[in-house]
């Protein structure tokens, strides 16, 4: 069993079974429960907003749908960026210290959120900021993400990340349920009741992360990490993977509610009636994508990363043909989006799958004894993984960019879905010309070429726990 001090564990190694058996499953999924709780109220404040627009009718708070649009991608590219900086945090400030933090730290945007909308009318920036504020919630993901890939051994990552990920993802579906809920008893007027609950919520996180979570010592994502990985050419084909999936999600997830309640509208119905129906189906979408990364990250533990990501692609390509397909359907526009989410989920799960596999594999090829090896592929893998989540994120931007500037131009969605269809087989031909093909001669090229880099990583590495 490792080492512990109040909150504080040493000598962490989660490949060794024997102290895995003995105590330290327990303590992994101890962590990984309040993980997920923590990310999960946290990706409910970051989609806030896209539950939020439904509760404010054109008339009332003068924003058009293209300005709804941009307030979604706002607090999309401000949870993406975040990414960054909170990738390194657990290392430098410990996974529960900064679950803690991440957490209280919402409050502020949940109740400027209330601030706002009790008085409308405001100019459209002051909207802005308070999204932008929202994206708080999106950077949890990243270091709640980095800090399970710690606890886990390699046998376990799919299904841990795919769980921690999942649980984290249905934070979109349940603040827009919640919305549906409100709207059904309340109105769209008195969007201030979903905002209380989540006051509520991020409070009972904090305190549980504080309680029942733990910092590890040890090998963590450093600056020295964050710029290997930089230079490490997977890096960048499995970012490019993740913004057709969880780009696809995060961006379906606020540009899906306002979908449907301008079709609704175009049939006639009345504000209230539309944002109603719209919530009566938007929130199915992300539930059943979230429900599908956990899958997804199991799949992947079984048959490979790389080909349930290849079979997620082709399946997208369909999706965005039956969107192309659907015209002004309401029922073609929902299957579509819905094996969108899906399909978008299970593609999560098994990209975040491909990330450590890549670097235990390079590890091996390394020469440096079972430590080094150990401190490099866990380095790398946590560095990955935080840039592949914030350019990830960086899809959902485009997704609702993409969406604002084919309504301005066309007065319909059927170029956006166009451009989705063609990042999708272009990501697939990625797939299959680096994971699939040849990869294990793609890696070992890729292996030769940063040996030294990958050395100076671990070498930083041994010197923090020496």
């Amino acid at each position: 069993m490792p080492r512990k001090r109040p909150h504080t564990i040493t000598d962490w190694d989660p490949e060794d079974v024997a102290a895995w058996d003995a105590g330290g499953a327990a303590i992994a999924r101890r962590n990984l429960i309040w993980s997920v709780v923590a990310e999960h109220v946290g990706f409910s404040v970051w989609s806030l907003w896209s539950v939020m627009v439904l509760f404010m009718p054109s008339d009332v708070y003068g924003i058009s749908l293209g300005d709804k649009f941009l307030i979604g991608a706002v607090a999309t590219l401000t949870g993406a960026l975040l990414r960054f900086p909170y990738t390194m945090a657990t290392t430098r400030f410990g996974g529960r210290n900064w679950t803690v933090f991440s957490a209280f730290v919402l409050l502020i945007p949940v109740t400027a959120t209330i601030v706002l909308l009790a008085h409308p009318g405001q100019p459209l920036w002051m909207y802005l900021v308070c999204a932008a504020l929202t994206g708080l919630g999106g950077g949890n993901f990243a270091s709640s993400m980095t800090n399970i890939n710690a606890f886990y051994p390699q046998r376990l990552k799919g299904w841990a990340l795919g769980l921690n990920a999942g649980g984290g993802n249905l934070g979109v579906p349940a603040v827009q349920l919640l919305g549906l809920l409100v709207i059904a008893w309340a109105g769209n007027r008195q969007p201030y009741w979903v905002c209380a609950f989540y006051l509520v919520a991020l409070v009972i996180a904090g305190i549980g992360a504080a309680l029942y979570m733990d910092n590890l010592e040890g090998p963590g994502v450093d600056l020295g990490a964050m710029r290997a990985a930089l230079v490490n050419r997977h890096t960048w084909t499995v970012s490019l993977l993740y913004i057709g999936t969880f780009g696809s999600f995060i961006g379906f997830s606020f540009a899906f509610g306002q979908m449907l309640a301008l079709s609704f509208r175009d049939q006639g119905q009345s504000a209230a009636q539309a944002s109603l129906h719209a919530a009566q189906i938007a929130f199915l979408g992300p539930l059943l994508g979230s429900i599908s990364r956990v899958y997804g990250g199991k799949l992947a533990d079984r048959f490979g990363g790389s080909r349930v990501t290849f079979a997620v692609f082709l399946g997208m390509i369909a999706g965005a043909a039956v969107l192309l397909a659907g015209g002004g359907s309401i029922a073609l526009c929902a299957v579509g989006f819905v094996l969108l989410f899906v399909l978008s989920g299970m593609g999560n799960g098994s990209v975040y799958k491909i990330i450590p596999s890549v670097f235990d594999a390079a590890a091996r090829t390394l020469p440096l004894d079972e430590a080094g090896r150990a401190a490099y592929s866990r380095s790398m893998s946590g560095a990955v993984i935080g840039i592949a989540g914030a350019l990830g994120g960086l899809g959902g931007v485009g997704i609702n960019l993409v969406l604002r500037q084919s309504y301005a131009s066309t007065g319909a969605a059927t170029t956006a879905f166009a451009v989705f269809a063609a990042f999708y087989a272009v990501a697939a031909l990625v797939t299959w010309r680096m994971y699939l093909r040849a990869p294990q001669g793609a890696l070992r090229r890729q292996v030769d070429s940063k040996v030294s880099t990958a050395m100076r990583v671990s070498g930083s590495k041994n010197s923090m726990t020496s």
